[in-house]
């Protein structure tokens, strides 16, 4: 679990990382945060 949620951290930067504009971080910090939170309900 802890691989995975480090992976999905690591994901997340870089995608922020990406990004050329604001609102295009935004989208990409909601998305990671949703994959965190599907991630985190699935192994419940």
């Amino acid at each position: 679990m802890r691989k995975l949620l480090g992976l999905m951290i690591v994901a997340g930067a870089l995608a922020v990382s990406a990004c050329n504009t604001i609102e295009g971080a935004g989208k990409d910090v909601s998305s990671a945060g949703q994959t965190v939170a599907k991630t985190a309900d699935d192994a419940k």
